[in-house]
């Protein structure tokens, strides 16, 4: 599986953004699919992950309803849907598909993007 993460880019406080993660191969439906981010000198954190069929949802603890991860298996593409943004969130994203157990570490999953920057200005 190849992953093609876009969609980030600058944005003020309280914004919104909308990452999209677009996947190769024909077992896509298979993986559960995550959203990582990075800062430098930090450690890859957990964002959200989605089940293979788009029934089950995890969120990391920060994220406090603010964002919604979904897909479309027939596009083969995962959505992250971010509102009500913060500096802090201000990360390199990343999206990756797995079938290990353990969506919320990083070690769930064996197929990862090149990462896309999203910035929020304050």
């Amino acid at each position: 599986v190849q992953l093609q993460a876009s969609g980030g880019g600058l944005v003020q406080a309280g914004g919104s953004l909308r990452l999209s993660c677009a996947a190769s191969g024909r077992t896509f439906s298979s993986y559960h699919m995550g959203w990582f981010r990075q800062t430098p000198g930090k450690e890859r954190e957990f964002v959200a992950a989605i089940n293979w069929s788009g029934a089950g949802t995890y969120y990391g603890d920060f994220v406090k309803g603010r964002f919604t991860i979904s897909r479309d298996n027939a596009k083969n593409t995962v959505n992250l849907q971010m509102n009500s943004l913060k500096s802090e969130d201000t990360a390199v994203y990343y999206c990756a598909a797995g079938h290990r157990t353990g969506w919320g570490t990083a070690n769930g999953y064996d197929y990862w993007g090149q990462g896309t920057q999203v910035t929020v200005s304050s």
